[in-house]
């Protein structure tokens, strides 16, 4: 099939555009040109928030669009305008960010959204594909994780654990959240294109177990290389802080954690990195080879003092 992928150089994108490229789709990448494209693969340099770059695409028609870089509605709908709605499918990755708080766990795809979520705009753009009979398929991560990640999620970890440093630990730790490998996202997309159950379907996709962030952090010592009775935790109090909010603290200080029996039931898909492997991964083929320059603790001071 013929595909246009909005990014796929960076974190989510490298391995998805590895398998579509091993199934033998003729891609088309739409990117800044920050990052090399791979061999044989199409590219088309631009921002997608300018319309004369987006010109680029006047004319072309896809089979498939996979936008893994639009966060607003009016992102992908500006995409559309001009290359019409796909042939196949629209692939969208969504998050579940958009979920309401909730006092029943796990969350389902049926949970309500939250309108004032900073990834509203995800929830909208689902929303409108529907409205507009625009065949699509969107995925709901929790926190990816994995080699390439560019958000602080278990690098937040590493920095602290490998300069033996204490990690700050929201209350009694108790707190579970859940972390979905990138590897993993990558493969439920690329199968959804030969499924059709899966069009005009959201699914949550993550991890299949959640996590304490005691035992997270247990896990990312372990993936250091370190015993987790040497990792020195201190407990901070999280109620002044936006339970939402990932400014000190990597991860929303409340519960996030939701059932991906859709994705597994639909897609005949199971992840194939639990907790411990992923984060090894992350370590062994990510950390390791780029270890953070002067990380900066600052933040902690806030937390757990001096």
């Amino acid at each position: 099939m013929k595909i246009l992928v909005m990014g796929g150089t960076r974190f989510v994108g490298k391995p998805l555009v590895a398998r579509l490229q091993a199934q033998g789709h003729q891609l088309t990448l739409f990117t800044r040109g920050t990052n090399a494209v791979p061999e044989g693969v199409e590219h088309l340099c631009g921002d997608r928030s300018s319309d004369d770059d987006l010109a680029a695409l006047q004319g072309q028609r896809y089979d498939v669009i996979v936008d893994s870089s639009g966060r607003k509605l009016d992102d992908s709908r500006r995409v559309l305008a001009i290359t019409g709605a796909p042939n196949h499918r629209f692939v969208y990755v969504s998050s579940a960010g958009v979920y309401a708080t909730s006092e029943l766990w796990p969350l389902t795809e049926a949970s309500p959204t939250d309108p004032q979520s900073r990834h509203a705009g995800k929830a909208e753009t689902e929303t409108w594909l529907r409205s507009e009979g625009i065949p699509f398929t969107s995925f709901r991560p929790t926190y990816i994780f994995g080699p390439g990640n560019y958000n602080p999620i278990e690098r937040w970890f590493f920095d602290r654990i490998v300069n033996d440093r204490p990690v700050p630990l929201p209350g009694d730790g108790s707190t579970i959240t859940q972390l979905g490998h990138v590897e993993d996202l990558a493969e439920a997309m690329a199968r959804c294109l030969d499924v059709e159950t899966s069009a005009n379907r959201i699914y949550n996709c993550s991890g299949s177990q959640g996590v304490s962030f005691k035992g997270l952090i247990q896990a990312a010592a372990v993936a250091c290389g370190k015993h987790p009775d040497a990792i020195q935790m201190r407990s901070f109090d999280p109620s002044d802080l936006d339970p939402k909010a990932r400014k000190a603290f990597p991860l929303r200080l409340s519960h996030f954690l939701t059932d991906i029996t859709r994705v597994q039931r639909e897609l005949a898909w199971q992840p194939s990195f639990d907790l411990a492997s992923g984060l090894a991964d992350s370590y062994r083929n990510d950390y390791a080879l780029n270890p953070t320059k002067d990380p900066d603790f600052s933040s902690d001071a806030k937390l757990i003092g001096a």
